[in-house]
């Protein structure tokens, strides 16, 4: 098993912590982590679009000329798709666009995921991440002493309204829980931040 240098929030190391294996130190499955990121932003999508037919867009309902003698295309309603202001032709309409994954498979992406992040040196454990203010100058300077630079994802232990909301006024930082993790915003984040009770709770679940 692997270890981890553990900071406390002023970025001194305090000590250390054995990573699971089976979860920090997986094998990265590319395939799976695509099919995990695309389900997930998939998942997001609302699938509430929706155009006009000819059917539904008002009026139209009388023949714009006499069927022959003018010379003109013969029409029966100016509702037709190949006029302005007519109905169009094969559009979106309301649909869902869910996509699930078995729990085998999400398993082993958040263990890819996870062990993406330690492998590239991207991952940060804190003894305690604790407010009794909401203070935001206290966690920006908690995240600039650990590396932070465009996008933070930081993990807390419990809830803690003083930590999330002070966290919540930085840009390019998200919050989550153990129980709220995700592979996307795992992985799009260029640090991971983790409350060393919270990765211990991790190597609980997904172990």
């Amino acid at each position: 098993m692997a270890n981890i240098k553990v900071l406390n929030m002023a970025g001194a190391e305090v000590g250390t912590m054995e990573l699971n294996d089976a979860v920090f130190g997986a094998e990265i499955n590319q395939a799976v982590l695509h099919a995990a990121v695309r389900a997930f932003l998939l998942n997001q999508r609302q699938g509430t679009q929706s155009t006009l037919t000819r059917a539904e867009v008002s009026g139209g309902g009388i023949k714009p000329w006499k069927q022959k003698g003018t010379g003109r295309a013969r029409q029966g309603s100016t509702r037709s798709p190949q006029w302005t202001h007519g109905g169009i032709a094969l559009g979106p309409k309301p649909r869902t666009y869910r996509v699930d994954l078995n729990k085998k498979t999400k398993r082993v992406a958040m263990q890819s995921a996870l062990s993406s992040k330690v492998a590239g040196g991207e991952m940060v454990v804190i003894d305690a991440i604790t407010a009794t203010e909401y203070k935001t100058k206290v966690m920006a300077d908690m995240l600039k002493a650990v590396g932070f630079q465009k996008k933070a994802l930081v993990v807390l232990e419990e809830k803690n309204d003083c930590v999330y909301k002070s966290l919540s006024n930085i840009a390019g930082v998200k919050i989550a829980y153990v129980n709220t993790l995700n592979v996307y915003d795992i992985l799009n984040c260029n640090l991971f931040v983790v409350a060393k009770g919270a990765a211990e709770k991790m190597q609980e679940v997904y172990a």
